[in-house]
């Protein structure tokens, strides 16, 4: 699991995935969310605005990562 410090919360979830290149654009990273291929803690996560602060641990394809505060 990679860790992620992110200077500011919450961060939205689609913005999250383009920033650390999980995917290629903002455009892919929200049809990917609302595809259901996004986990959020453990659960399939739809939304593509949803806040993510601290603690949180999402994860896309074969990737997981855990965000931590600056």
């Amino acid at each position: 699991m990679r860790e992620v410090t992110i200077s500011s919360e919450p961060i939205e979830l689609y913005k999250l995935l383009k920033f650390e290149s999980m995917v290629a654009s903002g455009g892919e990273a929200k049809h990917v969310i609302t595809a259901g291929l996004v986990r959020l803690n453990g659960q399939v996560e739809t939304q593509k605005r949803k806040k993510i602060i601290a603690g949180d641990i999402v994860e896309f394809g074969n990737e997981k990562i855990r965000i931590q505060k600056l």
